[in-house]
């Protein structure tokens, strides 16, 4: 059984799954080189704790204990020393994968599981330079953003891991409250963010073409498909309307649907403006700089309320 777990990386990913794994009694050893996150990652995650705390998902009292659980390391032999499992959340560098993996092998314990939160690079090229025997103990552990909130785990079974070990970090995930999703082969993207980029592409088309705004095409997504997907799933939405509905519906719409296989130009336009979203003040949207936190909280509590609603049906 994992008990023990250390995370790489205190960034946007890493720092919310060291705090979800926290947050759910589990003790963490979260390593992070670069001074200043390390510096700071904690405050990062104590505002992130107190604002689920002041929105009932935790208990006051958790938010202390759960910070308690952090240990933070500057030396990743430290770190990673009798942990059960470790996850990366390192930037996306193949060479820079290649090389912490065949690092983790020697300082880890044999039995160690050795995860990458990666969605866009391949499981057999990261652990090049690992063993045969410990490419056993190798798999991607893909999280959405924000970690502490979205339930979604993707969890790799492509062929170089047994069950029985792929069921210890399955079962780790279910105890503390995520929802996971075996992968059978190793694609980019994985399974959430390609459905995800399929629909980001006509979202992105819809615009190009002028035919509503980006406020209305959101509202549409939102009030529509979107309405059914935060409790039901492709597939059941498609048995539910009726298969040869759908077959007709697809026969008149794809040929005339976006089928590029690159960045919408919409999208690029924005990119070399500057305008990168709400990192930067503006994207399809404005996000003033007085404005920001706010706008963060709300999109967070959105997602809170979803989580608590979805207890009620999950399966």
């Amino acid at each position: 059984m994992i008990n023990n777990i250390a995370v790489l990386g205190a960034g946007t990913m890493g720092h919310g799954i060291a705090e979800f794994f926290a947050m759910n009694g589990y003790p963490v050893n979260l390593y992070e080189p670069y001074e200043p996150m390390r510096l700071s990652c904690l405050d990062t995650i104590k505002g992130e704790l107190e604002f689920l705390a002041e929105n009932e998902l935790i208990k006051a009292e958790e938010v202390q204990e759960s910070l308690e659980r952090i240990t933070l390391f500057a030396d990743l032999d430290s770190a990673v020393k009798d942990v059960d499992y470790v996850i990366e959340a390192t930037r996306e560098d193949l060479g820079l994968k290649q090389d912490l993996f065949q690092r983790l092998e020697i300082l880890t314990k044999p039995e160690t599981i050795l995860a990458s939160n990666t969605s866009s690079l391949a499981l057999n090229k990261m652990i090049e330079k690992v063993s045969d025997e410990k490419k056993g103990k190798c798999m991607v552990c893909h999280w959405y953003n924000p970690a502490h909130l979205m339930p979604l785990v993707e969890l790799s079974f492509f062929g170089n891991m047994d069950e029985e070990t792929f069921k210890e970090v399955e079962e780790l995930y279910d105890r503390a409250g995520k929802q996971t999703c075996r992968v059978l082969k190793d694609v980019p993207g994985l399974v959430a963010n390609r459905i995800q980029q399929g629909v980001a592409r006509e979202a992105f088309s819809l615009i190009e073409q002028g035919i509503a705004s980006p406020k209305d095409i959101d509202k549409a997504l939102k009030f529509g498909p979107a309405f059914r997907y935060a409790t039901t799933g492709q597939l059941e939405v498609a048995d539910m309307g009726g298969l040869d509905i759908w077959c007709t519906v697809g026969d008149n719409l794809l040929a005339d649907m976006d089928n590029r296989k690159e960045a919408n130009p919409v999208l690029r336009a924005k990119v070399e403006e500057g305008k990168l979203g709400m990192k930067n003040g503006a994207g399809f949207f404005e996000y003033p700089a007085d404005k920001v936190q706010e706008i963060k909280n709300a999109f967070n509590k959105k997602l809170i309320i979803q989580l608590k609603a979805s207890k009620n049906y999950i399966e």
